[in-house]
């Protein structure tokens, strides 16, 4: 009997400890996953400050700066919701602004004033710095939901999981147009 309450104890004990690093995973990955959204929003407050820069100077890319303004808009709307689909368009969304950030950073190669503009070298530099930050969040909240996802697939966590009704987290992912290939020749035109 004795050694029948200590292997009831035992298999309690370890589905106790199963379930806390479930929830220490889960709770680290929403926090890469906040410090993600820390640096979007840092991005997002950067981007009125580089188009009132960029307007002085680019009549011409109107349309660019227009797209971005709304595609900013769009993605604070994305940032309220928390659910899962939410999370997936608002990836989405900061990956179309990301490309037309990038794309207006290289149109302003196209315009010397504006290049050398003192303010606008400066929001290049927080651009840049702002982009790597991102990166390295990109990067940790990956890495926490790898390790989430492996604490809810693995038994008995899947078990434990699938009582708590928990789901893997999707991962920040990279667009297709982001991982064809870069044409140099774009980049070499004057």
């Amino acid at each position: 009997m004795f050694w029948f309450v200590a292997a009831v104890v035992a298999i309690l004990l370890l589905l106790y400890f199963w379930y806390a690093t479930i929830v220490t995973r889960r709770n680290a990955a929403e926090e890469a996953f906040s410090g993600i959204d820390v640096q979007l929003k840092k991005r997002t407050d950067l981007v009125p400050n580089i188009l009132k820069i960029a307007a002085r100077f680019m009549e011409h890319e109107k349309a660019l700066l227009t797209e971005i303004t709304q595609l900013r808009t769009e993605v604070l709307k994305a940032a309220e919701r928390t659910d899962r689909a939410g999370t997936e368009k608002r990836f989405d969304l900061e990956a179309a602004l990301e490309s037309k950030l990038s794309g207006l950073m290289v149109a302003v190669e196209n315009y010397p004033d504006l290049k050398s503009h003192t303010n606008m070298i400066e929001a290049q530099r927080v651009y840049a710095d702002v982009e790597e930050h991102i990166s390295a969040a990109r990067r940790g909240y990956n890495a926490a939901s790898r390790r989430f996802k492996d604490a809810i697939q693995i038994f008995p966590g899947s078990v434990i999981a699938a009582i708590m009704g928990l789901k893997p987290l999707p991962f920040f992912q990279v667009t297709e147009a982001e991982r064809a290939p870069v044409n140099a020749d774009d980049f070499l035109k004057s």
